[in-house]
């Protein structure tokens, strides 16, 4: 039984719940994500 979970949502999930608990950092948060996602986009 192997256990696949994608990883843009569970990243976004990440950085949503980042977000609440540090409204300060939106910036990086968001910032980090994009990057994140543009590389697994670029490797897939």
């Amino acid at each position: 039984m192997t256990l696949h979970i994608a990883l843009q949502p569970l990243i976004s999930l990440v950085a949503g719940i980042l977000i609440l608990v540090f409204p300060k950092f939106l910036n990086y948060i968001v910032a980090a994500y994009l990057i994140i996602y543009g590389l697994s986009g670029l490797l897939q």
